[in-house]
């Protein structure tokens, strides 16, 4: 089969496309035969390996050879012990340990997996497991009349939970870059910010700041909030994520204010209802651009360096 290999981190042309061996289901996983994998910012830093956290137990050279870990398809065979699933069915999940979703086929544990629904895409699904379950997560509690900011709102995850945000009430702001300003005014944000040329921790406190790209001091991140408000670190830098879990947890308790992490669980449990939710049409899923799978380096690029409006989704 053709898969979309690296064995060292560094930019996107150190990937490259090989005829490598179909891969075999152990007792309780499943083999896919792929039809759409999303982009995420977990294969930019896989790829990269910055920042150093997603080295984690491959620091010289990356543990995993093939990327993509947003996979929908059809079955191609089961492991003796797996009950859910038979050949030929649709399936989407979030196969972030194994990843293998650039490539024509893919192995995933049955538990990663769920069903595909009938009036969604394969392109469509392959966007919701990682994207849906932070941004289901990160919004959850948000309720009539809060101020909510999230930052890195122009993508994927960032796109649903403005549309989660208001669907609950709040008055959002998001946050991104100058080329995704319309793009969020149009999925419902009531106020923008280019964060190149504006300090949104600056800006009128926020009942729930959700920071998909942590940058700034957690001082900055306390002033940001209201009293009895919550900060939720998703991703960004080492340093970030460090203050904010020795730091800004005790500055939150001493200042009446919650700084930690966003710990989003995975698993169909936690993504199914952002499928259930475009189907209802409270979510609307925005696939900026789909790419051949020997275009994976320019689909990872586009989507590591910022440009993408929502999801990029690679078609083997």
């Amino acid at each position: 089969m053709k898969a979309v290999v690296y064995d060292r981190y560094g930019p996107p042309d150190v990937l490259r496309v090989e005829d490598v061996p179909v891969p075999s289901p152990s007792a309780k996983q499943v083999l896919i035969e792929v039809v759409a994998t999303s982009v995420n910012l977990t294969d930019w830093e896989g790829l990269t390996g910055s920042p150093a956290y997603a080295r984690i137990g491959a620091l010289r050279a990356p543990s995993r050879r093939v990327l993509g870990s947003d996979i929908a398809g059809r079955v191609a065979d089961v492991g003796s012990e797996v009950t859910r699933f038979r050949l030929g069915d649709e399936v989407y999940g979030d196969n972030l340990a194994l990843k293998g979703g650039f490539a024509e086929y893919a192995v995933a544990p049955e538990s990663v997996l769920a069903h595909k629904q009938a009036e969604l895409t394969f392109a469509e699904v392959s966007t919701l497991p990682q994207s849906g379950s932070i941004a289901i997560q990160g919004t959850a509690g948000a309720r009539q009349g809060q101020r909510i900011l999230i930052n890195g709102a122009g993508g994927g995850a960032g796109s649903l939970a403005i549309q989660l945000a208001k669907r609950s009430g709040a008055h959002v702001t998001g946050v991104d870059n100058a080329g995704k300003l319309e793009f969020m005014r149009e999925l419902g944000a009531d106020e923008v910010v280019d964060y190149r040329s504006e300090d949104f921790t600056r800006r009128e406190p926020f009942d729930l700041v959700l920071d998909l790209v942590a940058h700034r001091s957690v001082f900055a991140y306390r002033r940001a909030l209201t009293r009895g408000g919550r900060y939720l670190f998703v991703g960004g830098t080492v340093r970030s994520l460090l203050r904010v879990i020795t730091v800004g947890a005790l500055l939150g308790v001493l200042t009446g204010r919650h700084l930690g992490l966003l710990i989003a669980r995975p698993g169909p449990t936690y993504f199914e209802p952002a499928a259930e939710r475009c189907i209802a049409g409270d979510l609307r899923i925005h696939i900026d651009r789909t790419f051949a799978l020997d275009e994976v380096p320019q689909a990872i690029a586009y989507a590591g360096e910022g440009h993408a409006l929502g999801k990029v989704v690679v078609t083997p």
